[in-house]
């Protein structure tokens, strides 16, 4: 096995070796990294741990995903269904 429990694939560590790699390339990565997660794990968490190994670097392009992964994760989103209709709309 290439990484760790946070990091399986060693995706992350990876990135952060990668000399003058883009933000582009490391949202690819993170994506990457995001749909490789267990369903019933908690990613915030996991990107908390991640950050503390890895952000040190506030220059580099993987630790702007990371936070931004993190403040999306925990940002309320409006989840599917039916919106309520305004009372006028037919």
């Amino acid at each position: 096995m290439k990484g760790d429990a946070m990091d399986p694939k060693g995706l992350i560590a990876d990135a952060y070796r990668i000399e003058g790699i883009t933000v582009e390339e490391c949202r690819s990565i993170f994506l990457d990294w995001a749909l490789s997660v267990p369903v019933d794990v908690d990613t915030g968490v996991m990107i908390g741990a991640l950050m503390q190994r890895h952000g040190e670097d506030d220059a580099h392009p993987m630790t702007a995903v990371l936070r931004d992964g993190l403040t999306k994760i925990t940002a309320p989103r409006r989840r599917g269904g039916v919106r309520a209709r305004h009372p006028d709309m037919t």
